[in-house]
């Protein structure tokens, strides 16, 4: 009897999706073809474009001061000499707050993309600049108030209200807060802020000149008193939202797979509007309404680290200032003596950016 052994062959592994070879580990846990080493340099080269930038920043005004006297200012700093004084008194306060402003401008609008899974959601969606906004046109004509110092408290309880009204509004239903209800309430509440803005804006001419100048968006005539006010602020909005990765990463899969994972979404949800507000509401009132940072830049970001929130979220800490600087740099070189204002820049610079980022990539689905 002859015996009939069955040789059993196992099939070898299907190739993955991207066509390399599955034995071999493609990137990043969660994240084929995104190596972790790639992450790493994209984000030590952002931050070496933040340190020329910032040098930049401090050096290049209406007066040119050598990149070698601004090192001596910051190490040996001496009162005597004038371009000490104004390194200290004038450029640094203004970078200091470009560095604030940024960072709290590019986590704002990774958080609101990463809440409403909406690739073209930005800051202004839960209504936080309309809302700062109206707060400094009644500072200016009810209270008569006349410095940026007075403006900054005016814009962020401004900020804070009407965001907490958009997500009470964006709460009602059985379904609480969704992605849809907050953006569909933010809209609405943007529109009617803006209208009672305008309208006073319309009677008042006096309002009007003064605040003009606030809501064009600059860094310039900014002292160390407008950093110290908003420094609280964006120090603990940044925290907080650099924590979010994981809760953001879980709500980009869905509600209800969110929900099966055990995320409890609107506490995610809740803290994710209570970041935004901080961040937006400081950056806000400090520099006034500044477009296209937090739409252009978490975009940016995932250019160089894929979806991962954890990742879109530092590197967007870093893109969102190096822009934000730059483009006030730049200001000041093209109109000299003079300059243009970084919130006309960033529009400037950012909506061919962003067209063009467009076009050569399709922007993720979040």
């Amino acid at each position: 009897m002859t015996t009939v052994h069955d040789h059993t062959t196992a099939a070898p592994p299907a190739p993955d999706r991207l066509g390399g070879n599955p034995r071999r580990s493609s990137g990043a846990k969660g994240h084929p073809g995104r190596p972790r080493t790639r992450r790493v340099l994209g984000l030590l080269a952002a931050v070496a474009a933040l340190v020329l930038v910032v040098l930049a920043s401090i050096a290049v005004g209406a007066k040119p001061i050598p990149l070698p006297t601004v090192l001596d200012a910051l190490l040996h700093y001496d009162p005597t000499q004038e371009d000490h004084l104004i390194v200290h008194s004038l450029r640094l306060p203004r970078t200091v707050l470009g560095l604030l402003v940024g960072v709290a401008l590019g986590l704002a609008g990774a958080v609101m993309q990463g809440l409403t899974r909406n690739p073209l959601a930005d800051p202004g969606i839960l209504g936080v600049s309309a809302g700062a906004s109206l707060a400094v046109v009644m500072a200016i004509h009810l209270a008569g108030v006349a410095t940026l110092q007075g403006y900054v408290w005016w814009a962020f309880a401004g900020a804070a209200v009407v965001s907490v009204a958009v997500y009470a509004l964006g709460s009602l239903g059985r379904e609480g807060a969704t992605p849809v209800k907050l953006a569909l309430a933010g809209a609405a509440l943007t529109a009617f802020v803006g209208s009672i803005t305008s309208a006073i804006l319309l009677i008042d001419v006096a309002t009007l000149d003064q605040y003009r100048f606030w809501a064009v968006g600059s860094l310039a005539g900014r002292d160390g008193a407008i950093v110290e006010q908003v420094l609280p602020f964006v120090v603990v909005g940044t925290v907080v939202a650099l924590g979010l990765g994981r809760t953001l990463n879980v709500l980009a899969l869905g509600d209800d797979v969110a929900r099966g994972l055990g995320q409890r979404i609107a506490v995610g949800r809740l803290l994710g509007a209570l970041v935004v507000v901080l961040l937006v509401g400081g950056a806000t009132a400090a520099a006034g309404p500044i477009g296209f940072v937090g739409l252009a830049v978490p975009h940016m970001a995932r250019a160089l680290t894929g979806p991962d929130y954890r990742w879109v979220l530092a590197v967007s800490a870093v893109l969102a200032p190096t822009l934000l600087l730059g483009a006030d740099v730049l200001g000041r070189v093209i109109a000299r003596p003079g300059e243009v204002q970084v919130g006309l820049m960033t529009a400037a610079l950012g909506a061919p950016f962003f067209i063009a980022l467009v076009r050569r990539r399709r922007l993720a689905e979040l």
